[in-house]
C-alpha cells in the first residue's frame, strides 16, 4: 500500500498541472479566513460576516466545510487530469508491463483519493480551529468540539466525490470531456428529480428518497444548508412566515450511502480496465 501510494504521489508532485492545482486548491482553503473581512447589504439590512457569528463555535464547523466544498473543482481537475495522463502517456501500460496489476492500479488511486481528502480535512480542521479560536465567542472545550462531526462527513464527502471523479476519468479518458460529464451529471440528477417530483407528485417523498441514492445529492446530503442557521437568514424568514428548523445532525444512513457509492464507482473502474485493452 505504501509503494503505491509513494508512486501516485510522486507523479502528481512532478507534473507541473498538479503541483500547481494542490498548491491553489490549499491556497484557497487558507482563503475561507478573508471571509471575516465582509460586509454586505440586504435590502435596508447591513450584514457583518464576523457579527453573524459564522466563526462562532460550533456554527463554524458547519460553515467552513461547506465552503471548502466549494473548492472541490479544483480536486475534479487534478485527479481527471491525473488518469488522462496515465493514458495519453501511456504509464498505464508501462506500469502493467512492470509488474503493477490493474487491481494494484485502481487501489493506488483510491489510494491517493483517500489522501487527499484526509490532508483537506486536516486542513479545515485546524484552519476552522483558529478562525475558531480567534473569533468566537466563547471557547469552552466541549463547545469547541461540538458538531465537530462536519468534519467527518467532509472526509467522506471528498472521497466519494474523488472516487466518481476517477470513475469517470477512466471511462471517459479525456480530461476535458470527463469534466464537461461531470457538470453534465449535477445537472441530470436535477432533471430526473424534477420529472421524479412531476411523476409522483410534489407531496410524495418518494422523489426525495430516490434522490438520497444520486451521487451529488448524497455528497451534498452530508453538509447542507449552513445559511439557514443564520440569524439575520432566520429572522427574514420569520418575516415572511417561514420556520426555518432543520436538523443538522449528519444521519446515520449519509455516510453509509456514498461511502457504498465510492466502492461501487472503484468497482466499477476496476472492471472497465479488464475489459478494456490497452
Amino acid at each position: 500500500m505504501r509503494r503505491l501510494l509513494l508512486i501516485e504521489c510522486q507523479k502528481l508532485w512532478l507534473n507541473k498541472l498538479s503541483r500547481s492545482l494542490i498548491i491553489i486548491y490549499f491556497f484557497l482553503l487558507t482563503s475561507i479566513a478573508l471571509i471575516a473581512t465582509l460586509e454586505f447589504e440586504l435590502g435596508p439590512i447591513k450584514i457583518n460576516i464576523v457579527d453573524e457569528g459564522i466563526f462562532n463555535f460550533p456554527y463554524i464547523w458547519h460553515f467552513n466545510t461547506y465552503i471548502a466544498s466549494l473548492f472541490k473543482l479544483f480536486l475534479a481537475i487534478l485527479v481527471i487530469s491525473m488518469i488522462a495522463n496515465e493514458y495519453n502517456n501511456r504509464t498505464l501500460k508501462q506500469n502493467l508491463i512492470d509488474g503493477l496489476s490493474k487491481k494494484e492500479f485502481i487501489i493506488s488511486k483510491f489510494l491517493v483519493a483517500t489522501t487527499i481528502s484526509l490532508c483537506s480535512s486536516v486542513f479545515v480542521f485546524i484552519t476552522s480551529l483558529v478562525l475558531g479560536l480567534l473569533f468566537s465567542e466563547k471557547t469552552t472545550l466541549n463547545l469547541v468540539f461540538t458538531d465537530c462531526e462536519f468534519i467527518i462527513a467532509y472526509f467522506i464527502k471528498h472521497i466519494g466525490f474523488l472516487s466518481f471523479c476517477i470513475f469517470i476519468g477512466i471511462l471517459i479518458k479525456r480530461s476535458a470531456f470527463a469534466l464537461g460529464f461531470l457538470i453534465l451529471w449535477n445537472i441530470l440528477e436535477w432533471i430526473i428529480y424534477g420529472l421524479l417530483n412531476w411523476g409522483f407528485g410534489i407531496e410524495s417523498s418518494m422523489p426525495e428518497n430516490i434522490a438520497n441514492f444520486f451521487p451529488f445529492r448524497a455528497m451534498s446530503n452530508l453538509i447542507d444548508k449552513p445559511f439557514t442557521r443564520l440569524s439575520t437568514v432566520k429572522n427574514i424568514a420569520k418575516q415572511v412566515g417561514e420556520k426555518l428548523d432543520y436538523n443538522y445532525s449528519m444521519q446515520w444512513q449519509e455516510p453509509i450511502i456514498v461511502f457504498s457509492l465510492s466502492l461501487l464507482f472503484m468497482f466499477l473502474s476496476y472492471k472497465i480496465l479488464l475489459k478494456r485493452d490497452l
